[in-house]
């Protein structure tokens, strides 16, 4: 296909979970860490828009596809004219919703192209169903969900102490008051942390906690992001006194 969503044709179920997977962080950070420029985009003003998530794990608001039947699916139409009819979190929410029934749409029609049988259909949904929806992620129920998960973990192996590979903990920089994740290197802290960082969802792109990677999070919001994500390096992050995600600092920069 040519246009905003590209000629792309994945074949077997580990292909097309990885252009959902693509296509997903692309529009979560659409939603999140671009919230404003996608804001933007989406003026009332102009033709009915669209967001594509690009498998790149990039994002496009564009307008639909012109031929007629689309070579795939096309996401909800004209998502910028409820955009200053709405509150911003409702509206954002509103496109959330009808971007995880895209992706599956998109899943799904590959699945079907390219014959995909019964097993293969079921192992492809239960590996997306595994993800959390773009609408859990840009709603934070996706991180309610893992800290109500974590906390009955904890509960259940609270005896149970880390051993092996470093794990992550969460600290409070004393001087700057300001969490951030780093590896931990005292084999004998509680799994209580250990396992409160562990399932915490990136709020930028929604993958889960990677061991030995640098996270930070937003004073505001209290949701937390790879460093990479946010474009904050551990040597920056100790300068910063409170530290704002770019969706926490563009609703501030518009009120």
């Amino acid at each position: 296909m040519e246009g905003p969503q590209g000629p792309h044709n994945p074949r077997s179920v580990e292909e097309v979970f990885k252009d959902y997977r693509g296509r997903r962080a692309g529009m979560i950070k659409a939603l999140t860490t671009d919230v404003e420029k996608f804001f933007q985009q989406c003026d009332p003003e102009k033709e009915n828009l669209c967001l594509y998530g690009l498998p790149n794990e990039n994002w496009e608001v564009a307008l639909p596809a012109e031929e007629v039947p689309p070579e795939l699916p096309e996401p909800a139409l004209g998502i910028n004219f409820a955009r200053d009819g709405m509150q911003e979190k409702d509206w954002l929410s509103l496109v959330a919703v009808h971007s995880d029934a895209w992706l599956l749409a998109v899943a799904f029609y590959f699945g079907a192209r390219f014959g995909f049988d019964k097993n293969d259909r079921k192992r492809l949904f239960q590996m997306i169903n595994e993800q959390p929806t773009i609408f859990e992620v840009v709603t934070g129920i996706a991180k309610k969900q893992v800290r109500e998960k974590s906390t009955a973990t904890a509960i259940n192996s609270s005896k149970i102490k880390s051993s092996g590979n470093m794990q992550p903990r969460e600290f409070e920089a004393q001087t700057k008051g300001l969490k951030m994740a780093l590896p931990l290197k005292d084999e004998d802290e509680s799994i209580e942390e250990d396992d409160e960082q562990g399932g915490t969802l990136c709020g930028a792109c929604g993958d889960n906690y990677g061991n030995g990677e640098f996270w930070i999070c937003c004073d505001v919001c209290e949701r937390w992001f790879h460093g990479k994500c946010v474009k904050i390096t551990p040597a920056r992050a100790e300068h910063i006194k409170q530290y704002k995600c770019p969706a926490c600092s563009n609703k501030r920069a518009r009120v």
